[in-house]
């Protein structure tokens, strides 16, 4: 993307208020990013129907002035802006119409991953927290292809959560309450650095010209469930953030889970009442959790494999072993990583979707099956 461009992108993504739903509707009215920006003050009002305070040129030229301080330190970090029309903003969080306009991602996850799981719970985790939490993420380690942990990378389960994810080579993120020019706690540096080194990342929707505040915590947990297909919730008193994170994973039609615990420990309270109050699936095994989502497991997949009689041609096998090596790729990936035409190997993929060698996905994304 031009420079100018990308500007544009992240001035209106700081828009006052802007979310989804209601960028897709100002676009619509508008036609573009530049024309928010350019257009004279009256005409942006009668078609925008905004405010008149933000149809101002004092104000759009305001956020061009921040856009263009976080333009230079995104090219001066290497981090990817995820911008909500674009082929690069998950897919999952295209559907939640509270989601983010913008996002910032520091690192090489893959947002688009087969199996994206949030784990959340206390702060004030328990021995039996952290340690169920390192049961859940190494049994779907050992039985999961393309697997990414999600959390908030705060005290408490959070950082569990992360660290196991790290102790068995899966890829984990953090989405910040805050800039990515910071890591909080301070005391979590460490471990949000093995988190980038090893294929995870720290996400955000805030820029560094933005205040922190106590409201970001929670309005960053509706990016940790919209980004998931499932959430955990490991242990919880019966009020806190991630009861919250629950609540809105079943908002988007997203599957809960909860960790039973004792009903004298405080902070089983919280997922006692999920459970208790049928908001949340209780978790008691990770292959009866896998089962219950319909996921397939490696042996499951060795199994189904092994009495496929199809012949792969020299053009599908190629296909198959980049799609295997490199999951939900795009079409572009596709033709660079094989060198095949694009007209044919669109013809190739459908073949190959139809007898279950390939499957699409949301986004023009393709992944081995």
């Amino acid at each position: 993307m031009a420079i100018e461009g990308l500007r544009y992108h992240i001035g209106f993504s700081m828009i006052k208020n802007l979310n989804l739903r209601l960028a897709e509707t100002l676009l619509t009215r508008i036609g573009s990013e530049e024309a928010f920006f350019t257009m004279e003050s009256h005409a942006l009002k009668s078609l925008s129907q905004l405010p008149e305070a933000l149809c101002t040129n004092k104000y759009r030229q305001e956020l061009l002035e921040r856009a263009r301080k976080e333009e230079n330190f995104i090219l001066s970090n290497d981090i990817e802006t995820l911008y909500f029309n674009e082929g690069y903003y998950p897919s999952r969080l295209k559907n939640c119409e509270d989601g983010p306009v913008m996002l910032y991602l520091l690192g090489s996850v893959n947002l688009e991953a087969k199996h994206i799981i949030s784990i959340v719970g206390t702060r004030h985790a328990t021995p039996y927290g952290i340690d169920i939490t390192s049961r859940i993420i190494s049994g779907l380690a050992e039985r999961l292809n393309d697997l990414v942990v999600v959390s908030g990378l705060a005290y408490g389960i959070d950082v569990a959560a992360h660290k196991a994810a790290l102790d068995n080579d899966i890829p984990t993120i953090a989405v910040n309450a805050h800039p990515l020019n910071t890591v909080y706690p301070a005391d979590h540096r460490g471990v949000a650095v093995q988190m980038v080194r090893k294929g995870g990342g720290m996400l955000s929707e805030y820029n560094t010209t933005d205040m922190v505040h106590k409201g970001n915590f929670l309005a960053r947990n509706r990016i940790i469930a919209g980004i998931s297909d499932v959430t955990i919730i490991v242990e919880s008193d019966s009020k806190g953030g991630s009861l919250v994170t629950a609540r809105l994973a079943q908002e988007y039609n997203r599957d809960v889970f909860a960790v039973p615990g004792r009903i004298t420990d405080k902070y089983s309270r919280g997922t006692l009442c999920l459970i208790a109050n049928n908001k949340a699936q209780i978790f008691t095994d990770v292959d009866e959790f896998i089962e219950e989502l319909g996921w397939q497991t490696h042996v499951e997949r060795i199994e189904r494999e092994l009495p496929l009689e199809i012949d792969l041609s020299p053009e599908q096998q190629s296909i198959y072993d980049f799609l295997t090596a490199h999951p939900a790729s795009r079409v572009f990936d596709i033709v660079n990583g094989t060198g095949l035409p694009i007209g044919s190997l669109k013809n190739l993929l459908f073949e190959m979707e139809m007898n279950d060698l390939v499957i699409s996905m949301a986004g023009g994304l393709y992944s081995a099956l």
